[in-house]
């Protein structure tokens, strides 16, 4: 990691000093404050260790044979390049990273802390795993200690809500903002001249536009030529998502991007077999099962649903539990006029389902029923969570604007859970209509058993706070019962109408655009029974994983 001059640093991190822990929080009353405490000496290892269990550790690898001798020449450059956003992420989240890892003397706490990319354990709410470092800030290092929620919203910053951008005050106590390309500017020079470079061996003339336009962008914050280029690409083999993309780091005001990135190999004959659903939102879309006002806008049609083989993550999407699908550009103006691209990471998906979904539908999922788990469920269920994104509404019918403006901090956990819903909602609508194939108890029950999957990711994380709220929703529906033996048994009549009732929920909280709303319905919605967590805690006695942990660059790939 870059050496950051003491000067630099974000206000907002834990500063490790002399075995002190300076760390700040926003507390209730949004205050961003500023603690300090002393560091004890490694405590916490019997929690680390146990806690190391819950990952799995993956190799991600794919079929080098299938790519050309200039994408062979690509493949390092982009990996390269993905591995500064890993650095960058650190920064974001956890800036005196090298300090802490120095201070720690247990190697499995070590790598516990490069898991969760700091000391919180993030598929835990946040548990601190390191004695004395306190809460982990609520903003990552967004945001100035001492500034409150109120601050800033009455501030006349151009840029207060800005994606990339942090928010610093001067010695006057003045709040302003430095944009991350000036923040992070020999950084990301650096990752732009590997994507220059790799531009320059590049075959496919969309991809090599894409690179060139990415490059730029990351220099300069101005990321909208480049989505446009990357949605136009259709004949690429190798591709790379980069760039500070996602907001779920900054939970003050889910506004500010953190840095993240995808390394992918693409799978032209799955990809292909794919490419007819898209086309199919705008029909899809008229029949949701909400009033007229909420479904009048038009999803972008003029998408992509393709699989890959990811063989490299780093920063957002590394840290805690594994993307293993991918719904981007998040602009709401590019959706509405171009749509998006749906990325399936197949190898990723593959892991997931046979080392977590399988042992978990063998435990909780009841007997005459666990035949009904299959992959080609779940890789639809995860698939159409992505295309789902697209549909329902991106402005409230209220006139605060963009829903995700409106709601703010209470977004992404809630447009996860539409993303979800709307996903089971493709699924039974195609299979209607003949285009999927299979039996609608196959993708109920894996989606039941996805549902068990997904809420061990813990209240801090927003699609585990998705899953927490459509669990609580089916149960109290009956859409499903557990049995006297302690498993979960699908009721198909039912899941189909809470489907539907929940559906209608979450489209009509997002285009009223009622924060107070969204944020009453996830504190009385997104938590986990006792008899649940009980459930859960099965899982992990059995040693049954919650996540993966992956293996990856160029050395594991081989053969470049």
């Amino acid at each position: 990691m870059t050496a950051i001059r003491k000067s630099s640093l974000f206000l907002t991190g834990c500063i490790i000093v002399a075995g002190l822990a300076s760390c700040t929080n926003t507390n209730t009353d949004g205050v961003v404050t500023t603690a300090k405490t002393v560091i004890l000496p490694d405590s916490m290892q019997q929690y680390v260790n146990s806690r190391l269990r819950i990952y799995e550790t993956v190799r991600l690898t794919t079929n080098l044979n299938n790519l050309t001798n200039s994408e062979r020449k690509i493949l390092p450059l982009l990996v390269q390049a993905a591995q500064i956003m890993d650095e960058l992420y650190w920064k974001q989240t956890y800036p005196q990273r090298d300090s802490l890892l120095n201070t720690v003397k247990d190697e499995r706490t070590k790598s516990f802390i490069k898991i969760n990319y700091g000391p919180w354990d993030r598929l835990n709410d946040n548990k601190a795993f390191i004695s004395g470092v306190g809460a982990k800030p609520d903003g990552a290092t967004f945001y100035p200690a001492g500034m409150t929620k109120a601050d800033l919203e009455k501030s006349t910053l151009k840029d207060k809500f800005g994606q990339y951008s942090v928010v610093k005050k001067d010695s006057t106590g003045a709040l302003y903002t430095v944009p991350y390309h000036v923040l992070f500017a020999v950084e990301l020079q650096k990752a732009s001249n590997l994507l220059k470079q790799a531009a320059l061996l590049a075959e496919d003339s969309g991809l090599k536009k894409y690179l060139n336009l990415r490059a730029d962008a990351l220099v300069t914050d101005d990321f909208t030529a480049s989505d446009y280029a990357w949605l136009d690409m259709k004949n690429n083999g190798l591709d790379i998502i980069i760039g500070p993309i996602e907001n779920y780091e900054d939970k003050v005001f889910n506004a500010r991007a953190a840095y993240e990135s995808y390394v992918l190999v693409k799978d032209k004959d799955w990809s292909k077999r794919l490419a007819k659903y898209v086309k199919m939102l705008p029909d899809l879309q008229k029949g949701l099962p909400v009033p007229a006002k909420y479904k009048n806008e038009t999803p972008g049609s003029d998408s992509e649903l393709n699989a890959y083989d990811v063989v490299y993550y780093a920063g957002d999407c590394n840290a805690g539990a594994k993307t293993i699908a991918v719904n981007l550009p998040n602009d709401e103006v590019i959706q509405q006029k171009k749509g998006t691209r749906r990325s399936q990471l197949k190898n990723a998906m593959k892991a997931k389902f046979e080392k977590i979904l399988v042992p978990i539908a063998k435990e909780l999922i009841d007997q005459q029923q666990i035949s009904y788990v299959k992959f080609d469920a779940f890789f639809a269920n995860v698939m159409f969570h992505e295309v789902a994104h697209g549909l329902g509404i991106k402005k409230t019918v209220t006139g605060k604007g963009f829903v995700k403006d409106a709601l703010k901090e209470q977004y992404s956990w809630l447009e996860e859970g539409k993303a979800d819903i709307l996903g089971l909602y493709m699924v039974t609508g195609l299979l209607k209509k003949g285009e999927l194939n299979g039996d609608i108890k196959e993708y109920y029950t894996t989606f039941m058993a996805g549902l068990l999957r997904s809420v061990r990711f813990g209240a801090a994380d927003a699609h585990g706070q998705a899953n927490m709220q459509c669990f609580n929703y089916f149960a109290d529906k009956q859409a499903f019962v557990r049995t006297s033996n302690g498993t979960y048994k699908v009721d198909f009549a039912k899941f189909a109408d809470a489907m539907n009732g929940l559906s209608n929920m979450i489209i009509t909280l997002q285009g009223n655009g009622d924060r107070m709303a969204v944020e009453k319905a996830r504190k009385e919605n997104a938590v986990i029974s006792p008899e649940l967590k009980s459930d859960l805690e099965r899982l992990s006695k059995k040693g049954i994983p919650v996540d993966i942990v992956f293996e990856q660059g160029v050395d594991v790939l081989g053969g470049l």
